[in-house]
């Protein structure tokens, strides 16, 4: 992915993009730092709320492991989300055509695949999680290159069903992975400016 913009003289010096929200505050991502990010990450992963990040059983050594394969694989990558300059969200984002939901539709150039966890919340913020999403979704379509975002959400994950809809994706259809069965969806980046527009007007 590009580089953005860079926020020299903060906590947040490494971001690649940033947002800001009413009533939130100002959301960025960074590169994963590896190893001094995996100690915070094992733990949110190790959560009940995790459960569907399918990683509640792995060691610190094996999510470190899977991160260092995945930012090396040249084909995937990850990234900390920031809130006002503090961890907040984990996301993966790579290349369809070399995982295993590449197996189950005609992967198109232009294709980036997404997964995000939102760190357990000390304080909730109403309208946090959509935040993130929008940040998310932004920062990928900040890159020319990337056309249509995919999501294979678990089809048990209710809420990021919700989520995922409103921020103007579209459901395919079910699909069996390794370790659950999924909803296949994607997101223009046409999709997503209706839906952003669909938001401002109600």
């Amino acid at each position: 992915m590009q580089s953005i913009e860079r926020l020299p003289g903060r906590p947040d010096a490494n971001a690649l993009f940033k947002k800001n929200f009413t009533g939130i505050g100002e959301l960025a991502l960074r590169p994963l730092a590896i190893p001094s990010d995996i100690a915070r990450l094992h733990d949110w992963f190790t959560r009940d709320y995790a459960r569907f990040w399918s990683m509640q059983d792995k060691t610190r050594d094996e999510v470190e492991d899977f991160y260092r394969g995945l930012i090396g694989s040249g084909h995937g990558t990850a990234y900390m989300g920031l809130h006002d300059g503090n961890p907040a969200f984990l996301v993966e984002s790579y290349d369809p055509g070399h995982d295993q939901v590449g197996e189950h539709y005609q992967v198109q150039p232009g294709d980036r695949g997404m997964h995000f966890l939102v760190a357990p919340a000390e304080r909730p913020l109403p309208g946090f999680t959509f935040a993130v999403m929008r940040t998310i979704l932004e920062f990928h379509f900040s890159d020319p290159l990337v056309q249509r975002v995919v999501v294979e959400p678990d089809v048990r994950n209710d809420k990021i069903h919700v989520l995922n809809r409103r921020a103007g994706f579209e459901y395919d259809r079910i699909i069996a992975l390794r370790e659950k069965d999924a909803h296949l969806a994607f997101c223009t980046r046409e999709q997503y400016a209706r839906a952003i527009a669909g938001e401002t007007r109600s």
